[in-house]
């Protein structure tokens, strides 16, 4: 991944509010304290998930354009995204859906492509579907990304018997006719599913139910849902939002079958209003402030639901999947509202980084999540237009946070923090999280929140001397700067360094910034 060094103006910028920060005596600066002794959970990479929903341009242009296409592409898969989404590494793809899920017939997606049936999608936009890319086409993006597969079955206007079937189809290794039929259409081997939802959002677009009435579903469904042994995926249930723990509760007393973990969606909008979202681009910094505010209510959010799964579930045998997360704003002028595409700013890089360290946080019981979504839509990784694409500053979030993949987490501790505060409310003004890396290394990630202020914190680490850190840094000038196909990039990571001595180690936090690295001694 290209590195860039700060530019002489952000490095001006930074030294003159280093000089402001160096007035403050070393006692008034956060100090930053990792217990290296008592290592934690693991971070499941399975945290990183992507999610690629039949919506707008997500998976048609964003990602699939057929053979026959001028974009260069590897068997219909543009080779410019796919290239992409690699140097992230993309553990996980939900699809194909979201609320598309519960119409989804699967049958629609295999076989030849020119004998597909059209279909309307009567959720996004109303347009036509013409089921290009279906169940062979999933399995053939998740390989080529060296991914693992999440399927969402329709619960919504499906029954038993199809979803049984299409598990079926994609497991089986008998002779059975349905297996044959996945034989005739070119796939000897079966696939790997990793996650099966049962269902999406039962409480919305999925079917408007109760939690009583969904969980008996789940165990009609759930009973019908059979693989060969040794190839179970992890079910999922369809659990619920925000400070609702209504279906957390009832899921985890009673559902009987099979089920790893319940799913809870949850997205930010700057307002908190979903008639009036906030604008992608142009917003003040009571905006920003604002959109900081409800992305950290996702803390909130998972320790109601996880006081009631410890209850139900004192053993730890389910996980809490936040599999529908990120920022959603209003729909952009001139374009289809349906869509759902929107610009992906710095803001979005650091609702990401937060989003993350909160994660990383709980990650004994969030081990699986997915942003919704990969490319073109809502907090997307990539935008396309024809045969271009940009890499937006989400993206870099995902890059740098690499390190974290199966990490173990680290307890850590933070002294006299900074705050961020804009009338009655206040934000910690920044956001730290520590893990041991599968290559042994400690890593550090540091969020600061303030757009206007840069920090500089203190980090001591028990348990091994560390007198450097070295990584890199995601910032830029505006609050709203962004990557778009008509200029330059403004936002892209840059190289980082400190050093001090043990227990003094320095480091120096750029306003509206994301850092991740590494401690060396």
């Amino acid at each position: 991944m290209k590195l860039k060094v700060l530019n002489l103006k952000q490095t001006l910028a930074i030294l003159a509010s280093s000089v402001a920060i160096s007035a403050f005596a070393a006692d008034d600066i956060p100090q930053i304290t990792i217990d290296a002794t008592k290592p934690g959970p693991t971070i499941d990479r399975d945290i990183y998930g992507q999610f690629a929903e039949h919506l707008g341009r997500g998976i048609y242009e964003g990602i699939w354009v057929g053979k026959d296409s001028e974009i260069e592409n590897i068997n219909g898969f543009r080779t410019d995204v796919i290239e992409a989404l690699r140097d992230i590494n993309v553990p996980l793809v939900r699809w194909p859906g979201g609320c598309f899920a519960d119409e989804y017939r699967w049958r629609d997606g295999i076989g030849p492509r020119d004998e597909r049936p059209v279909r309307v999608n009567t959720h996004w936009g109303g347009v036509e579907e013409d089921n290009a890319f279906g169940t062979h086409e999933f399995f053939e993006l998740v390989e080529l990304l060296g991914a693992d597969a999440y399927v969402n079955g329709n619960l919504g206007t499906g029954n038993p018997r199809e979803m049984a079937e299409w598990l079926e189809y994609m497991t089986g290794t008998s002779t059975s006719a349905v297996v044959e039929e996945r034989r005739k259409n070119g796939r000897d081997e079966p696939w790997e599913v990793a996650y099966f939802g049962i269902g999406n959002e039962a409480w919305g677009c999925g079917g408007h139910m109760r939690p009583a009435y969904y969980a008996d579903l789940y165990n009609h469904f759930a009973t019908f849902l059979k693989t060969p042994r040794g190839s179970e995926p992890k079910f999922v249930a369809s659990g619920g939002h925000t400070t609702d723990t209504s279906w957390t509760d009832t899921l985890s007393k009673n559902i009987q079958r099979q089920m790893a973990g319940i799913s809870f969606h949850f997205y930010t909008l700057p307002t908190g209003e979903w008639d009036d979202k906030g604008e992608s681009i142009g917003f003040a910094e009571e905006e920003w402030f604002a959109t900081l505010w409800q992305t950290l209510r996702m803390d909130e959010f998972i320790r109601l639901n996880k006081k009631v799964l410890d209850k139900n579930d004192p053993e730890k045998k389910l996980g809490f999947y936040v599999d529908e997360w990120g920022t959603w704003y209003n729909p952009e002028e001139g374009r289809e509202p349906g869509f759902l595409y929107q610009q992906n700013t710095l803001r979005d890089a650091v609702v990401a980084a937060l989003n993350f360290n909160v994660f990383h946080q709980h990650a004994d019981r969030v081990r699986m999540t997915n942003i919704a979504q990969m490319v073109n839509v809502l907090q997307a990784m990539i935008l396309t237009e024809e045969d271009e694409m940009v890499l937006t500053p989400t993206y870099y979030v995902y890059d740098l946070y690499q390190v974290f993949q199966d990490a173990t987490s680290l307890p850590v501790e933070v002294t006299n923090p900074a705050s961020y505060r804009m009338g009655e409310k206040t934000l910690p003004g920044i956001s730290v999280s520590a893990a041991r890396g599968k290559d042994g290394q400690l890593y550090l990630s540091l969020v600061n929140l303030n757009p206007q202020r840069a920090q500089q914190v203190s980090v001591d680490v028990q348990g091994g001397e560390y007198r450097s850190a070295q990584g890199r840094v995601l910032t830029a000038e505006a609050m709203d700067a962004r990557n778009t196909f008509d200029r330059e990039p403004e936002v892209e990571p840059a190289q980082y360094r400190a050093e001090g001595e043990p227990g003094e180690l320095k480091l120096e936090l750029p306003p509206k910034s994301v850092i991740v690295v590494a401690l060396g001694a």
